[in-house]
C-alpha cells in the first residue's frame, strides 16, 4: 500500500506531488499578493491580493494534505468568474487570459481529492 503520510521522513509520490503543488501556489500567491498591494496602492483592483491570500492559503492546506484545499480553491475560482463577469461582461475573448490558467488549476485540484481523503492521518 502507498504511504501518502506528509509527516515523516518517507513520502509517497503522491505525497511529493501534492507538496510539489503546494509550493508551486505558494509562489504563484505570492506574487498574486505583491502585484495586488502594488496595484491597490496605484487604485485598482482587489482582485490579484485576494485571489493571491486564496492561492496562499489553498496552499497551506494542500502541504497539509488536506480536503480543504480543494474548498477554498473552489472560492477562488469562483471568485475569480465573478471578477471577470465584472470586468469584461460575457465577452468570451476576454475570458481566456483570466480564467484558462485557474480552471487548469481547479482540474488538477479535483483530480487531487483522492489523494486527499485517502491521505493517511498521524
Amino acid at each position: 500500500m502507498t504511504d501518502y503520510s506528509m509527516g515523516g521522513s518517507s513520502r509517497g509520490a503522491v505525497g511529493w506531488l501534492l507538496v510539489a503543488l503546494a509550493v508551486l501556489l505558494a509562489v504563484l500567491g505570492l506574487v498574486l499578493v505583491a502585484g495586488g498591494i502594488w496595484l491597490i496602492t496605484l487604485g485598482g483592483s482587489w482582485y490579484y491580493a485576494i485571489a493571491g491570500v486564496g492561492l496562499l492559503i489553498t496552499a497551506y492546506c494542500l502541504g497539509r494534505g488536506l480536503i480543504q484545499a480543494v474548498l477554498v480553491y473552489s472560492l477562488v475560482w469562483i471568485g475569480t468568474v465573478i471578477w471577470t463577469i465584472w470586468e469584461v461582461g460575457f465577452d468570451w475573448w476576454a475570458w481566456a487570459p483570466r480564467v484558462v490558467a485557474p480552471i487548469v488549476i481547479l482540474i488538477v485540484l479535483l483530480l487531487c481529492i483522492p489523494a486527499l481523503s485517502l491521505r493517511k492521518r498521524s
